[in-house]
């Protein structure tokens, strides 16, 4: 016992006069730091303190956050814990970057000039960047932190449609019945090899027992292990009072018809790690959360309509000239965090060197775009039995979401497309009016007339088009730990980078939230040991 009070007071001693960095040195050279090994694993985030500086003599740092997206907010909602002075500049009227939730009454002009204003009823709106959490993800942790309620979104749905109309499909059919005939057919295909002694050098015969009991259970197979239908398709009158005890579809398409369909491509999607459910939205819309941040952070210190144009590293600390309202204006910090898509800052003027101008411009930007319809009916729910959920089809809309809230209420705001890529680039230079007749055109083939006759609105947003992102997400060739980048993934000089394109989870509020932490640590740990 008096061995490790020693130690812990030799420690002390050390932090105290040299500081963070130099005790973590010292822990390391005792044997008591992490090893590499452990470093790669991510360390348990601990939230600043006030109280991180009362034995160092050190106070907090003042700092400039370039741009009011989830990192940046993020960023300076962490710092301001322990006192920092933080200033956070966002060229858009709004925080929350691609955390953009539309109303009724919002408006927005993109980059070809199109100007659109949502005429969506009261307690409706449209979710045109994130739109669902899984629960593995710390967004969830920032919601309850922020007292930001969430609600189920249902990512899957057994009675969702799939049509694939380039196999030959004249109509859609429900995402159940698609998968139990996928799932009975592959059960037959290997129970049958089994049972043939196929897989004799494989697998004990105990095993393989096992193998075909689990087979028959998993794709409704016979005792002569065939697939030939069954309750997991569902049924075409459903099962109600005596007498009616239910009729199961019939026409059960053969092997081939089954996999020429392309269906199976499909069902790995709710396998996803980032996709399985359970998933939640916060409730009223996804922008819950930069409302909650911006509350907590104070908005006097975020400046909206501020467009940056030049970032200077001046040794002692960094100068960052911004424009607003035609006016110029410079903050002088201590220390910069660079929190903007890392195409918008590759075309900031800076004094950070080429390594940071090329790492930035190895990351691109990829396209993605949504129209939300907005309708006089929740037909879906009346006619379909279609409650949340996501159709998937070959056609050019590739996603129809269906609203996970405000079920049974008078109208509703489905997803017409959530398409990426080329379809999302195609669309975007179309007209808004244009662009929901060519969803909609696509929706009547698998929903029938109702999503042309009950339509009231549409509103479409495409992401390369947005002044100030210019991007859905990133592609990071090599990925964030690539040698390319690793001047965004070190401070340079004193600034930092942010962003959920420096994370593993790309296009998630998590990877931001992510980032955000890492280079708030980073900063704090610098300031205590400066």
């Amino acid at each position: 016992m008096a061995r490790n009070q020693s130690r812990r007071a030799f420690l002390r001693k050390v932090g105290l006069t040299g500081g963070a960095g130099t005790m973590f040195a010292t822990m390391g050279a005792l044997g008591l730091a992490p090893t590499a090994q452990a470093a790669q694993r991510e360390q348990p985030f601990r939230a600043l303190s006030a109280g991180d500086f009362h034995l160092t003599g050190r106070g907090a740092a003042k700092v400039v956050i370039v741009g009011g997206g989830i990192a940046g907010l993020t960023t300076a909602y962490e710092l301001g814990k322990a006192g920092y002075d933080c200033t956070v500049l966002e060229a858009r009227d709004r925080t929350g970057g691609r955390n953009f939730t539309v109303r009724g009454g919002d408006s927005t002009t993109d980059l070809h000039g199109n100007r659109q204003t949502a005429r969506f009823a009261d307690g409706h709106y449209m979710n045109c960047g994130p739109a669902r959490i899984p629960q593995w993800m710390v967004t969830l942790d920032y919601c309850r932190e922020l007292g930001v309620p969430v609600e189920v979104f249902t990512n899957v749905n057994a009675d969702a449609y799939i049509y694939n109309e380039s196999a030959g499909m004249t109509k859609p059919e429900r995402y159940r019945t698609a998968k139990a005939d996928v799932y009975g057919h592959v059960s037959e295909l290997l129970a049958k090899a089994t049972d043939k002694g196929a897989l004799d050098k494989e697998l004990t015969a105990g095993d393989q027992e096992r193998l075909v009991e689990f087979l028959k259970d998993w794709g409704e197979l016979g005792d002569k292990l065939t697939y030939q239908g069954g309750d997991f398709r569902g049924y075409s009158t459903v099962p109600a009072a005596a007498g009616t005890p239910g009729v199961p579809l019939g026409d059960v398409p053969t092997a081939s018809e089954v996999f020429a369909s392309g269906v199976g491509r499909y069902f790995s999607f709710e396998f996803g790690f980032d996709q399985a459910m359970s998933m939640f939205q916060p409730v009223g819309g996804m922008d819950q959360i930069p409302k909650a941040l911006t509350r907590a952070i104070g908005a006097h210190r975020i400046r909206t309509g501020a467009v940056v144009s030049k970032i200077t590293d001046k040794g002692s600390g960094v100068s960052v000239t911004y424009t607003q309202g035609g006016r110029t204006t410079v903050v002088e910090a201590d220390y910069c965090v660079g929190a903007l898509p890392p195409n918008i800052l590759a075309k900031i003027p800076h004094n950070l060197g080429t390594g940071v101008q090329t790492a930035l411009e190895a990351i691109t930007p990829s396209s993605a775009a949504k129209i939300g319809l907005e309708y006089k009916s929740r037909w879906w729910e009346l006619d379909h039995r279609i409650y949340g959920g996501i159709t998937e089809t070959d056609q050019d809309v590739t996603h129809i979401w269906h609203p996970s809230y405000g079920f049974h209420g008078e109208r509703g705001v489905l997803i017409g497309y959530y398409n990426y890529d080329d379809d999302a680039d195609s669309y975007a230079k179309l007209t808004p009016k244009g662009r929901e007749a060519r969803a909609v055109a696509v929706g009547v083939k698998i929903y029938g007339e109702k999503y042309r006759s009950e339509l009231a609105s549409s509103f479409s947003h495409h992401w390369r088009q947005t002044p100030h992102l210019e991007a859905a997400w990133h592609d990071t060739p090599g990925g964030p730990d690539d040698f390319r980048y690793k001047p965004l993934n070190d401070p340079t000089g004193r600034v930092y980078f942010a962003g959920d394109w420096l994370t593993y989870t790309d296009a998630w509020q998590h990877g931001a939230f992510s980032s955000a932490r890492k280079a708030v640590t980073a900063l704090h740990a610098r300031v205590l040991s400066s």
